[in-house]
């Protein structure tokens, strides 16, 4: 079949990006999601397992707090607070954390740490992928499930002030809100004096709920001159001071609500040692989360220190607080400490609303999530609990109720550990084998292009594809029934889902049969390059560009004329004397040079009677 140089071209191309594009799908693989989308509004909560007994826990927990102050300090490292400069510049902070009744946290934030996936990461639990690193530029609304959704779907009225990332993000979710731009790096007084300037006013009134602060000064302090700057210092006492106005305030209201208060501080990432952030350091990752709130109180000689967690587990923490269903998309776990000190009965009823929604995200998001060991510890914990429940009922105060329940919390904090674990490994885990399938598909269209360029480039311009002979169609379904082969049984065999195996078998078919056909193409054009008429050609004009540059070396530095500079080396010496053994004797050299012309001329001779 004959083709055009330029339908051959822009079938390659064609090709060619579906190659690329099937590579970037197991390259970046599709985060973990919900199939029930956050439009379609909220579904009934998970009843509490009753194990035959007649149980009214089906409704959502109420809420465990009144009003919610978030605190994210854009860059704040954890050794800014936990660390000698905590001690140092923020000691109402370091106070709290050592004596006062709060939880600290050092939570981990995945790559990219960069401010709109993170602030993704909080409010919905889900991972974001590095695609979001284009979208921090500007960011668009966000669809998918969060808190904010929810506490707006539940009349909870929010008031936010700074980094107007979250505006974007969240549009009319605030009922009040006032951003500030994070361009102008080289500001970083006004630009959190704007945030700090509305907290009197807003701290006064008791109209909202949930209040948001982002301050951006420590991130812009860190790109201009690094974590080491006294400049760093100044801004973490200017933060240590609004944290001590926020904690005061809220403590002295608590009198006039039956609930406790939150205050919440935290960062969306760290900064590595020159400032800067977006990377998997250490120092860049690890983020200081501290929980503080009266219904902490601690006994003295309670020493708490700082555990590590993720950064997606805040917002299932914040939705159980709030009194709101977990997002769907989240992959995080309740803190357990936030819930610690509520009775034995609830403990159990926000684990197994966590374990629930986890396990759901599994379910349609692991093809083989029976044999995940997360989903096998949920459906272990969810029959004791029905059993604890059963007891319970039954008779409210034994040691064997105590013991029973204790088991069933170790059992779902190991389950929601394993979940998600597992729902994490999923989004990080990259698509062999559809990386491979993309891969084979574009080498063999830049081979095939490559080998296609001299035809193309004729003034015809017409190229043949071999597509009818009798070795190409056995070659061809030899390819078939391999590449069928290997897609069985990769696909029966994988634990993990791949987006090949998840195609329906017409779909993997044509992509079999389109790489087949590739693969014999470029085998019957370079056969025809190597076999064709042109083939001997092409070698004595190889073999003469050698024969010509053979002779001109040794016309050059054999046979010099007599006295030239090449007959001799350095400081007059000839050439032999310096390097015996290396340099011939002219006699020898004319030799070589006459055997080297003589092979030209039957060159020349063997050229003339070659077909043009």
């Amino acid at each position: 079949m004959r083709l055009g140089s330029g339908t051959f071209a822009t079938c390659c191309v064609a090709i060619e990006v579906l190659g690329i594009a099937v590579f970037l799908r197991g390259f970046f693989p599709a985060p973990v999601r919900s199939s029930a989308r956050a439009e379609h509004g909220a579904e009934p909560p998970a009843p509490e397992p009753s194990a035959g007994a007649s149980s009214n826990w089906t409704t959502l927990p109420p809420p465990l707090f009144s009003k919610v102050v978030i605190v994210l300090i854009d860059a704040l490292r954890d050794d800014f607070v936990f660390g000698s400069k905590g001690v140092k510049f923020m000691p109402y902070t370091t106070y709290l954390v050592e004596k006062g009744a709060s939880h600290s946290f050092v939570a981990e934030a995945k790559p990219p740490t960069v401010t709109m996936p993170r602030i993704k990461a909080l409010m919905t639990g889900s991972l974001p992928g590095f695609v979001d690193v284009i979208r921090n530029l500007n960011s668009p609304a966000l669809l998918e499930d969060s808190v904010i959704r929810q506490a707006k779907a539940a009349g909870k009225r929010i008031v936010f002030y700074g980094d107007e990332t979250w505006v974007k993000l969240f549009p009319k979710h605030f009922v009040e809100y006032d951003g500030t731009t994070s361009f102008f790096v080289s500001d970083y007084t006004e630009v959190d004096n704007n945030v700090t300037r509305h907290l009197d006013k807003v701290l006064k009134r008791g109209d909202w709920d949930i209040l948001i602060l982002h301050y951006l000064g420590l991130d812009h302090i860190g790109h201009i001159s690094g974590p080491n700057s006294p400049l760093i210092g100044q801004k973490l006492s200017e933060m240590d001071s609004v944290l001590m106005k926020i904690h005061t305030s809220l403590q002295s209201k608590e009198r006039e609500t039956p609930l406790p208060n939150l205050l919440v501080l935290c960062g969306d990432h760290g900064m590595s040692e020159t400032g800067s952030h977006g990377a998997s350091s250490t120092e860049e990752v690890n983020t200081p989360l501290i929980l503080i709130s009266s219904a902490f109180e601690r006994k003295p000689g309670d020493i708490r220190h700082p555990k590590h967690v993720q950064q997606t587990d805040v917002a299932a923490t914040l939705a159980i607080a709030l009194g709101l269903p977990i997002p769907k998309d989240s992959v995080g776990s309740l803190l357990f400490p936030v819930v610690e000190g509520r009775p034995m009965r609830e403990q159990l009823r926000f684990l197994h609303l966590n374990t629930v929604q986890l396990s759901k995200l599994l379910q349609e998001n692991v093809p083989s999530y029976e044999k995940d060991p997360g989903f096998e510890q949920f459906k272990m914990s969810e029959r004791l609990h029905g059993n604890w429940i059963r007891l319970y009922l039954e008779e409210k105060h034994s040691e064997v109720l105590f013991n029973l329940g204790s088991k069933v919390l170790r059992q779902y904090l190991d389950a929601l550990k394993t979940l998600s674990l597992s729902l994490s490994a999923q989004v990080a885990q990259y698509d062999i084998y559809s990386m491979m399938v993309g891969t084979v598909v574009v080498l063999e269209v830049l081979t095939l292009l490559l080998l296609s360029v001299p035809q193309a480039l004729r003034r015809k311009a017409e190229l043949e594809v071999p597509l009818s002979s009798p070795g190409f169609s056995l070659l061809f379904y030899l390819v078939i029934l391999v590449l069928s082969a290997v897609h069985v049984i990769v696909c029966t065999s994988a634990e993990s889902s791949c987006y090949f195996c998840g195609l329906s078998w017409l779909a993997a078919g044509g992509v079999m049969v389109l790489a087949s056909a590739l693969l014999c193409v470029t085998v019957s054009v370079l056969t025809n390059v190597l076999v064709g008429g042109n083939t001997p050609r092409k070698v004595v004009l190889v073999i003469s560009g050698c024969l010509s540059f053979t002779r001109l070396w040794l016309n050059t530095w054999c046979v010099p004329s007599a006295g030239s500079a090449l007959d001799r080396g350095p400081q007059g010496r000839t050439w032999s004397s310096l390097i015996p053994g290396l340099w011939v004797s002219r006699h020898r050299c004319s030799h070589l040079c006459c055997q080297v012309r003589c092979l030209s001329s039957w060159k020349a001779r063997f050229l003339r009677l070659l077909p043009r």
